[in-house]
């Protein structure tokens, strides 16, 4: 089928236009819609979002096939041979019992790979996408960090660069300055996902399932508004405050 519409003369004008950047936007987009899917329970909608996704990887290793660089199954191949080396205790004879001992195993796999092709000069903060949302590369970026040993030995320490993060950006805030209240946030922001990381959440999942919240009070709190036939563009700010805890006490409910 992609190679169909991927042929000249027959193919689809839209998918003979596309390459691998003009695609991938919709690699991503197809992958939060899977999470989204997920979120909400909704399987029907889950099976749906599923295919999509596969849609992805066919329509960039067709890409790769017309380039003679690689096709699918080349793409299979390589993640059933590295799926099978990082998990010697179930292809081999190695033992693991614990999440903790796969992890391991998985890190040591992974450095012997590196090593292999001659990557032992590199960062360890090498192999973090650049592409990644922005509160999980930080989480990412700074796992590999403690791995090393690059990591407060508790929170306490996390907690009082937070107070200081916030006395900073108070500060840039008196000064007008944009790009220096702009850079104190996200000092901000990588110490909340700090936080984050050394309790175990996942911060940017976290996020996205407080946005779904908000949203969700904020409709309803606008449907309370447009029962009582008032615009919410008119309500006053004590108006939409009191329908936001209405919601909250639904929610509690």
């Amino acid at each position: 089928m992609m190679k169909a519409l991927r042929t000249p003369v027959s193919g689809c004008p839209w998918d003979l236009e596309q390459d691998f950047v003009s695609i991938a936007p919709y690699t991503i987009e197809e992958a939060y819609e899977v999470a989204d899917a997920i979120t909400r329970g909704d399987m029907t909608d889950l099976r749906e979002e599923l295919g999509d996704l596969l849609l992805q990887p066919i329509y960039h290793a067709q890409l790769a096939k017309e380039q003679s660089l690689f096709d699918i199954h080349d793409i299979i191949h390589d993640i059933t041979a590295k799926m099978i080396s990082r998990h010697p205790h179930v292809f081999g004879d190695a033992q693991a019992q614990t999440a903790e001992d796969v992890n391991a195993i998985w890190d040591e796999r992974k450095k012997a790979e590196n090593k292999a092709k001659d990557k032992s000069n590199e960062s360890a903060l090498d192999g973090v996408t650049i592409g990644l949302p922005a509160l999980l590369r930080a989480q990412k970026l700074q796992k590999k960090a403690a791995k090393v040993g690059f990591e407060w030995p508790d929170t306490t320490h996390v907690y009082t660069k937070i107070v200081e993060e916030i006395d900073e950006f108070k500060e840039a805030e008196r000064s007008g300055n944009p790009a220096n209240m702009e850079e104190e946030i996200g000092d901000l922001l990588l110490n909340i996902v700090n936080l984050a990381r050394m309790n175990g959440v996942n911060a940017e999942e976290a996020l996205r399932k407080a946005n779904i919240k908000f949203e969700n009070r904020f409709k309803g709190l606008e449907s309370d508004i447009k029962s009582k036939n008032k615009n919410i563009n008119d309500a006053s700010l004590d108006e939409m405050m009191q329908g936001w805890h209405n919601q909250k006490s639904k929610e509690r409910k």
